[in-house]
């Protein structure tokens, strides 16, 4: 192949140490920033070879005068016609180079300026064929500076491999190649080359390259920028963006054939399911969520295509991925368009429920179909542990299929049907709707624009609607920061009855069909018809309808003058710093400063209080009791109570406050009284005319405070910080001396902050024993009702304490929740109640006999109604034990948690009053007879209520309000 290369002979220069190869088609503007990254390196021995793809536009021009300005480091070829990609021209580079390592770069990237020192130091300090450093994705037309590190976990350290197959990581997710020196022997000798004529040559090329280097080094350094601009719509793409043509599938499918034959032939079969878990959640995803804007003809081929090589992934692939991923592969797989289309919507839009699902022998099924006869199919359809089914239609996204358009002078006529899961939305419910026409632009959204639904009704498994928007009239958008418009449906679902909610459920439209919504519109924007003069419809990269202005030509170009000259200039520069301003008074910085520069110099209010319970989650525990006995009593004093996400469940006859709200900030500055179980905001300094009563949560089984391993480790001024926020407490509550040696010790708290009353939440459990005691009888009251407990049934209580796995919430039961309502279910009804920061979910087919609690706010009414409980770390132990009923502990990871945990004040398998288990037979057989159990434990269960309750007396919250707040009593 003959190649323009006017440069000097390689023999007469100097051999350099890097040679780093530019390639070049079409970017001439751009070539000499990526080649000056290179002569700036403070390796000074690296050469530049740049290869020219044929380019058009005078980019060989600019390497020609690149080599004559550089001589002795610039050399400069071009291929004789254009290759269409990348390999020929870096193949061609690598044939060029004389250095003795290689790097390649793009003309529109840029190499850090001590990106081949650090990578030559690496290579000849480890012997290493190829070293790898990282890459960041810079948006360079980002106001922010917006800068993405490409899988930094892989780069967290230098490290040396040996093989590949030590980090499996590295050759399934950093395919690149450009952020990698190679010894140019090592690609001489092993004939490393890119395909050519196929595009994803990377994926190929690196995979060769991490299979054949005898050792392979990274470092932490940061070594590539790859320059992002994010392009206008109807810029040309890049190959690998252009997943609209179903050759690009093909040559990525045909490229992961080639990797998957590459390692079998080395019998590295454990990359080969690194790899194909991969494929699962990156590469097929992001040609599944193309389906919805593709013809007939495409979603075949892909189908074609898809389903060959899906046959060559191991099943045991699919554990490893997201739900819905394995879903939408199976779905593909099986050529089921009517459900996979509609889980492709949930794919690109998370949370959403796009499937009418089906009940099946105790499960949730994505779908009623393949799951009779397929053992793998109702494997990968089961939907239970997503939770759908417990879910309230107010919680729902539904996915919301357009499936009408239409425009008639000025208004556009729409229908759709939106998904009713499970019939969450009964047939009897009353329906209405409205559309909402809003700008998509933050901070622009001046109005919401609202049309009435004229029908909608139920229709089999789904809520039809059809309504008329006349856009002409009723849409009066601005024109110019408010170009796009985004549309969403408001149903509104009313039960029967009296007295009967009403709920709401937001839905988006999704564009169920390719060239369903097309035409114009005419709009009267507030700026005049010279902004724009009429409204189209588009589909949004989710898949959602939207409406985007669009101006007259002419018109435009003389508002787009405007715009660019220096008064568009000038309002723009004000919007933003607008925008800027407000982004920093909602800062927490700005917040705190506010509290203590403002809100702080306001006098104190005299008889206000703010409570709070676990960090504003819950209207619940000791702060409640208080609360309520001071309502009882019929003091005079302002309340306020502080939520977290929903005011929902917290009582009326106080003012509510979210948590870290301006509102929330100056009640703290200003109240006499805080009343709490945790933590107010840390960095929150207490006023010294302000009381701080701190309840605190529970007895201590687990080490806390200073006691903990972690919190030794810290700094002397990050404990000195904690140690501030700890001293905020005036009064903290004792239930025992156990309190006073572990918490009180752990936190550092003086003798006279401790107040050794008990725990006013403990007060109903102890009157309700002294009751019990006194009648003979137990008293369940409405809460079973409300749950609907059979009378005949007895109730058991799962409370465990908090469990995260790698940072997931999720809490999944240690045991067979099936098997337990199988063998249990008719004597007993079992409460779950997770941790506040967990939650679960249950499958429908133990409905009735295990009910899922955790939403209910208060726990110790729930302690009251169980008459037993099973447990295992929990705090929640020393307040049930003041009932003197039952209690079992089910350790199955006793080991792991007290041993390579924080820690525990005392041995749980000495002192529990209760059965300790480990394993769900055991479970199991200790079960059988909760007054068998009661009475062969009746001693270990008073000794642990005198040694670690014994100021639980049933009068603390009196005890409390008597001490502080008797002279709020009304005269």
């Amino acid at each position: 192949m003959s190649v323009d290369h006017p440069c000097p002979p390689a023999e007469t220069a100097a051999v350099p140490a890097m040679s780093v190869v530019v390639i070049v088609y079409n970017d001439a503007s751009r070539l000499t920033t990526a080649v000056r990254s290179v002569l700036d390196q403070t390796l000074r021995g690296v050469e530049v070879v740049i290869v020219d793809d044929r380019s058009t536009d005078g980019s060989y021009d600019v390497a020609q005068r690149l080599a004559a300005a550089h001589p002795d480091r610039v050399r400069a070829f071009r291929l004789p016609e254009n290759s269409g990609g990348c390999g020929a021209p870096r193949n061609h580079g690598i044939q060029q180079a004389r250095g003795d390592y290689v790097l390649f770069l793009d003309s529109d990237d840029v190499l850090e300026r001590n990106a081949c020192r650090n990578m030559l130091e690496a290579a000849e300090s480890t012997g290493a064929d190829l070293v790898s450093g990282l890459c960041v994705r810079v948006h360079v037309d980002s106001r922010t500076g917006k800068e993405v590190k490409w899988y930094p976990w892989l780069y967290d350290r230098t490290r040396t491999l040996e093989s590949i197959s030590e980090l499996p990581d590295l050759l399934v997710f950093d395919t690149l190649s450009t952020n990698k020196c190679y010894r140019r022997q090592f690609l001489l000798d092993e004939g490393l080359e890119f395909p050519v004529g196929i595009h994803y040559e990377d994926l190929l090329f690196s995979a060769q390259a991490y299979v054949a280097a005898r050792r392979i080094t990274l470092i932490p350094n940061r070594v590539y920028d790859w320059r992002i601009v994010d392009k206008p719509k109807t810029a040309v793409k890049s190959i690998s963006n252009r997943r609209d043509e179903i050759a690009n599938f093909t040559h990525r499918m045909e490229i992961h054939r080639r990797v998957d034959q590459l390692l079998a032939d080395h019998g590295l079969l454990e990359l080969k399911f690194a790899k194909d878990v991969k494929w699962l959640k990156h590469d097929l995803v992001l040609h599944l969520r193309e389906l919805p804007f593709r013809d007939e003809t495409y979603r075949q081929e892909f189908a074609q295509i898809a389903r060959t090589y899906l046959e060559s992934i191991d099943r045991v692939a699919f554990d490893e991925i997201e739900p819905i991923h394995a879903i939408c592969a199976y779905l593909l797989h099986e050529a089921d368009w009517d459900n996979l289309l509609p889980a492709v919507d949930t794919l690109s839009n998370r949370d959403k429920i796009s499937s009418p699902l089906v009940e099946h022998e105790g499960r949730v099924y994505w779908c009623a179909e393949h799951i009779e006869d397929d053992d793998f199919a109702r494997h990968v359809l089961d939907v239970t542990e997503l939770g759908y089914h417990a879910k309230p239609v107010e919680k729902m996204f539904l996915r919301n299929a357009l499936t009408g358009y239409a425009e008639t002078d000025g208004t556009v006529r729409l229908a759709g049907r939106i998904t009713n899961p499970l019939g969450v939305i009964p047939p009897d419910a009353r329906l209405s709707a409205q559309l909402e026409f809003y700008a998509r632009r933050p901070g622009v959204r001046f109005q919401t624009f609202r049309f009435p639904v004229a029908t909608v009704r139920h229709e089999g498994e789904a809520i039809a609607w059809e309504a008329s928007a006349d856009l002409a009239k009723g849409l009066r958008p601005l024109g110019i920061v408010d170009a796009v418009w985004d549309v969403r449906l408001q149903l509104a679902v009313a039960g029967e009855g009296e007295g009967a909610g009403t709920v709401r459920t937001t839905t988006r439209l999704t564009a169920s069909e390719p060239e369903l919504a097309q035409g114009h519109l005419p709009v009267r924007p507030r700026l005049t018809r010279l902004v724009a003069d009429r409204i189209e419809p588009e589909v949004s990269s989710r898949g959602h309808l939207s409406f985007r202005l669009v101006p007259d030509k002419k018109a435009n170009e003389l508002v787009q003058r405007g715009v660019q000259g220096p008064t568009g200039r000038l309002a723009k520069t004000g919007y933003r710093k607008v925008k800027a301003l407000r982004k920093e008074l909602a800062s927490g910085d700005t917040k705190l400063r506010v509290y203590h520069d403002v809100f702080s110099r306001l006098p104190v209010k005299k008889g206000l209080v703010v409570f709070e319970s676990h960090l504003g989650r819950q209207y619940s525990d000791s702060p409640k009791a208080i609360y309520e006995e001071m309502r009882r009593q019929g003091l005079e004093f302002e309340a306020v109570w502080a939520y977290a996400d929903s005011p929902q469940g917290f009582p009326d006859d106080a003012t509510l406050v979210r948590r870290w709200s301006l509102p929330y900030l100056k009640a703290l500055a200003q109240a006499e009284y805080w009343v709490d179980n945790q933590s107010y905001p840390l960095k929150v300094n207490k006023r010294p005319e302000t009381t701080y009563i701190q309840t605190w949560h529970g007895s201590a089984l687990k080490r806390m405070g200073f006691d903990e391993p972690e919190w030794k480790l810290k700094s002397r001024e990050e404990q000195a910080e904690q140690q501030r926020t700890l001293d905020r407490f005036d009064r903290f509550l004792i239930r025992s001396e156990h309190d006073v040696r572990t918490l009180a010790r752990a936190f550092r708290l003086q003798e006279r902050t401790l107040l050794r009353v008990g725990y006013p939440r403990n007060d109903a459990l102890v009157q309700a024993k002294e009751r019990e005691e006194a009648t003979g009888q137990r008293e369940r009251g409405a809460l079973a009702a409300e749950f609907g407990i059979p009378e005949d049934k007895q109730i058991l209580l799962y409370a465990p304490t908090f469990r995260q796995r790698g940072g997931k919430r999720r809490f999944e039961l240690p045991f067979d929740v099936e098997r337990f309502a199988d063998t249990f279910g008719d004597r007993y009804v079992l409460l779950v109640r997770s941790h506040y920061l967990n939650h679960v979910v249950l499958p429908p087919s133990v409905r009735g006999r295990v009910i899922d609690v955790t939403d209910y706010h208060d726990m110790t009414p729930l302690l009251g109604l169980a008459d037993g409980l099973i447990t295992d770390y929990s705090s929640v132990m020393f307040d049930y034990s003041l009932l003197d009923r039952p209690m079992f502990f089910f350790t199955y990871d006793y080991d792991e948690y007290v041993h390579e945990g924080r820690g525990t004040y005392f041995d749980l398998l000495e002192r529990a009053p209760g059965p300790v288990v480990r394993t769900e037979d055991e479970l199991h057989a200790v079960l059988e007879s909760l007054e068998e159990q009661k009475v062969k434990y009746a001693a270990p269960r008073e000794r642990f209520v005198a040694d670690f309750g014994e100021f639980d007396q049933g009068n603390a919250a009196q005890s409390i309000v008597d001490q502080f707040f008797s002279q709020w009593r009304r005269a």
